[in-house]
């Protein structure tokens, strides 16, 4: 197995694939998605390979970041375009697998449109995602995350691209998937400053934080994801009334993590490609 990984990677460093064939053969030689995004992230590959190879071409910089938060030293992934700016600015979260290759190339994609991107890594208090043995120890570590902490990490994250002299000051949107779109959904309600917030394929929080939200919501939705694609219309009836912001559509014949073009079996090209194009518009219209 340790050839035919060293034979995709140099095949990949020398432009002969590109990151989406990529990821196909080296899920077809770890056995999952998961176990190949782990081993990029213990190796130390998604920042020594991957990120070096997709900024080039994308005109953008990136790289890891540390910083304060209360009680702990968050860790991250910062992208930004070339240039002086100021530009706005995104916290990018994760899925229930914590930060991996995925969440830095949204933050990539994001820096290539123009706006500096910090993909916040929130297992940072449980050691950071790359501290995990097994992609199953990642995924349990879930269930110890306390939701007071997370907004302290997430408004430490917020802090952080505040105060960065690449980002236009108090112009701070935020983005997530899965768990993150919760938590995206969620900081909303928590802090009354987030300029836009953007959802994919995730819960709604309780009705009563509803109407604590500032922030205009994009929802981006799979009709198979029906746990979650059931609560579209009453919070969209809900927001209505409360005379918020809420933009949700909802993908048919799709399931939940569409977007994620690293994981083969959920991945949809057209609804990914009409879903990035509706964020981007969003982001334009709330963060210039």
């Amino acid at each position: 197995m340790e050839f035919r990984i060293e034979t995709i990677l140099a095949e990949y460093e020398s432009g002969r694939i590109n990151r989406r064939i990529f990821f196909e053969r080296l899920i077809g030689v770890v056995g999952t998605y998961a176990g190949a995004l782990h081993f990029l992230e213990t190796s130390g590959l998604a920042m020594s390979l991957l990120s070096p190879q997709e900024s080039g071409p994308a005109n953008v910089e990136s790289t890891a970041v540390k910083y304060p938060a209360e009680g702990l030293t968050m860790e991250g992934y910062l992208s930004r375009p070339s240039g002086t700016g100021p530009f706005p600015a995104v916290i990018v979260v994760h899925e229930n697998r914590g930060l991996n290759d995925h969440i830095r190339d949204v933050g990539r994609r994001l820096a290539s449109q123009g706006y500096t991107a910090l993909a916040a890594d929130l297992l940072s208090r449980q050691g950071g995602t790359a501290s995990f043995a097994t992609p199953d120890d990642a995924n349990r570590a879930f269930q110890n995350i306390k939701d007071d902490d997370v907004t302290r990490d997430l408004n430490a994250s917020y802090s952080y691209l505040n105060s960065n002299m690449a980002v236009k000051k108090d112009t701070i949107a935020m983005m997530g998937f899965c768990w993150g779109g919760q938590r995206s959904f969620l900081y909303a309600a928590e802090n009354p400053k987030l300029k836009a917030a953007v959802v994919f394929y995730a819960s709604p929080p309780p009705e009563g934080k509803l109407a604590q939200i500032q922030a205009p919501v994009l929802g981006n939705y799979g009709e198979q994801d029906t746990r979650i694609t059931s609560t579209v219309s009453i919070i969209q009836e809900t927001m209505n009334n409360l005379g918020k912001i809420y933009d949700a559509k909802i993908y048919p014949g799709v399931s939940h993590a569409f977007f994620n073009d690293t994981n083969t079996q959920r991945y949809n090209e057209a609804a990914a490609k009409d879903a990035w194009e509706r964020t981007l518009a969003f982001l334009k219209k709330h963060l210039g």
